[in-house]
């Protein structure tokens, strides 16, 4: 399983990964900071939605990191295109979301669609480039896991990162994705095994 790389104690190299297998997806942020950035989020979207431009203009600056780490990994080459479909979505549908606590899981849901949508429309027309992916202490991994990951399809590459990246379990990825639960587990097989065999020499 592709897991999320966990920080290393000052003074000590990165683990590398066993012989044959692929390197960890890039991390998320520490706990505390995700936690402040969240709550500064939701606070933000509940004063948008009662109609403070300001607000509405800081979240979506606040939600581009965000937007972005989820798009990059699945839109590739068209992953600007991906993140400001994102937020346009979100400026004007965020009068819908009922509960503001909601918002990382709405837009999350919204950003995965964008960046399919997106990405299956630019597969013919742009040229895939490998997407950069930071790892700690080794620039060069992080571009071989770019250049990987980017040869697997918008499906797949969706399911990889909501549940290698975000965290979901295979119904909630199901849900998200609005496919079965199977195909779910089918596509996550299936990037998985791509994702070693191309990685492997």
């Amino acid at each position: 399983m592709i897991g999320t790389v966990t920080e290393q104690p000052p003074g000590q190299r990165p683990r590398q990964p066993p012989p044959g297998q692929p390197p960890s997806l890039p991390p998320t942020l520490p706990p505390a900071a995700a936690s402040d950035r969240r709550a500064r989020g939701i606070a933000l979207a509940r004063a948008a939605r009662h109609g403070d431009t300001l607000a509405m203009n800081d979240l979506l600056d606040h939600l581009i990191p965000y937007v972005s780490s989820i798009c990059a990994p699945i839109a590739l080459s068209s992953r600007q295109d991906a993140v400001q479909e994102t937020l346009v979505a979100v400026f004007r549908a965020l009068r819908s979301l009922d509960e503001p606590e909601a918002l990382y899981a709405w837009v999350r849901a919204v950003a995965v669609r964008e960046a399919v949508r997106v990405a299956r429309r630019d597969a013919r027309d742009l040229p895939v480039e490998p997407i950069d992916l930071p790892a700690p202490g080794d620039p060069q991994l992080a571009a071989d896991i770019g250049d990987v990951v980017s040869r697997l399809s918008p499906e797949h590459r969706a399911v990889l990162v909501l549940r290698d990246v975000e965290g979901l379990d295979e119904k909630e990825a199901a849900e998200l994705l609005g496919v079965p639960v199977g195909t779910v587990k089918s596509r996550l097989h299936r990037a998985r095994a791509g994702f070693r065999r191309m990685w492997s020499p």
